[in-house]
């Protein structure tokens, strides 16, 4: 499902990223047996790795938790 308005691909850009992201990073790397694994795998990269720890260009090079903080 689209994330942009109607006419407006360019809406869609940091959906997409973060999406590619995700699938590069935790997805394509796994080998879920069910989908509880599936979703606790994902909640742990996004809640654990993603937010607290993994260092975004677009912030400084620094996490979203470490950015808030800094604020």
């Amino acid at each position: 499902m689209s994330m942009s308005r109607k006419g407006n691909c360019w809406d869609n850009a940091v959906t997409e990223s973060f999406f590619g992201t995700l699938k590069g990073e935790c997805v394509d790397l796994s080998c879920f047996q069910t989908r509880a694994e599936a979703r606790q795998t994902v909640f742990e990269y996004i809640e654990c790795y993603y937010n607290r720890l993994r260092r975004h260009s677009s912030l400084g090079y620094v996490s979203p938790v470490a950015f808030e903080q800094q604020n």
